[in-house]
């Protein structure tokens, strides 16, 4: 395999990686707001939240291949981090889930980042 078709299947990736944390970070956000204990998951949800918007726009410059990609993919990756740090820390299966997407959509937009530079 080439190189180029090896970074292009990293960037498919990555890109696959950001759609589905994009989506267990909406779902988790919903499902804390949906809880008794939604003022516990103020952080929780405010941190899904920005990591939703985060992995959309990674996912979309990716798609486009925009020259600032590797870039978005840094900041992809720090929202990851702190998302996933923060539903690792609760118990409800959601949240579970939630972090297990962040730490594979992080380390994924690592790869494409450090690719690049």
């Amino acid at each position: 395999m080439t190189t180029i078709t090896t970074h292009q299947s990293s960037i498919e990736t990555c890109i696959q990686n950001c759609l589905d944390c994009l989506r267990d970070c909406e779902n988790c956000a919903d499902a804390c707001l949906s809880s008794d204990m939604v003022q516990m998951m103020a952080e929780c949800i405010s941190l899904c939240r920005d990591c939703a918007d985060t992995c959309a726009l990674c996912a979309r410059l990716m798609i486009r291949n925009s020259p600032i990609y590797a870039h978005m993919c840094n900041v992809c990756a720090e929202a990851c981090d702190r998302c996933g740090r923060e539903c690792a820390k609760h118990r409800g299966e959601h949240c579970k889930r939630c972090a297990a997407s962040c730490h594979r959509c992080a380390e994924s937009c690592r790869q494409i980042a450090s690719a690049i530079a």
